[in-house]
């Protein structure tokens, strides 16, 4: 029997990315189900056969509307950018979704968890969700504006050699 430490964590994370099931709007979930990443939280302790602990928020929207929305509050304009449509930016919903997923987790890790999860999660991406070049650079808190992808051709037959 080895003594080396289990990442029981990573194993979810490994087995659920292989298992994603997509989100709305045709998108991949790239995270793990929460509850299964929360079960896999090691505390230290050993199975004690109590129930592994249930996730704060039910979804990615509860996550936003009350533990995002009311805690990181800036004004809007300049160089922060929201849209009040947020769920239907695919980026923003796949960020979001990441930001919960390593929140849900990292609340369980004592003394430095959240500020982990500031330092690399959430300050991180805030500059990218809200910045004035990301995905809600063309809305305003009162208007949505549909994003366009980046127009993109068919490159021409043979151009690129099949890897697969």
């Amino acid at each position: 029997m080895s003594t080396e430490p289990h990442d029981h964590a990573a194993d979810l994370l490994e087995e659920e990315s292989r298992d994603a099931a997509p989100v709305g709007g045709g998108l991949t979930s790239e995270a793990p189900n929460v509850t299964s990443a929360v079960a896999g939280v090691d505390d230290g302790a050993e199975d004690d056969g109590e129930p592994a602990p249930e996730p704060v928020f039910k979804n990615v929207e509860e996550f936003v509307r009350l533990r995002f929305l009311p805690v990181y509050v800036r004004p809007e304009g300049g160089q922060f950018r929201w849209c009040k449509e947020w769920w239907r930016h695919a980026e923003a919903v796949s960020r979001f979704q990441a930001l919960w997923h390593a929140w849900e987790v990292l609340r369980w890790e004592a003394g430095t968890g959240m500020a982990v999860w500031y330092r690399d999660h959430l300050d991180f991406q805030m500059s990218i969700i809200l910045g004035d070049n990301g995905p809600f650079r063309e809305c305003t808190s009162r208007r949505h504006q549909d994003p366009r992808p980046l127009p993109a051709d068919p490159s021409p037959e043979g151009w690129f050699e099949d890897e697969w």
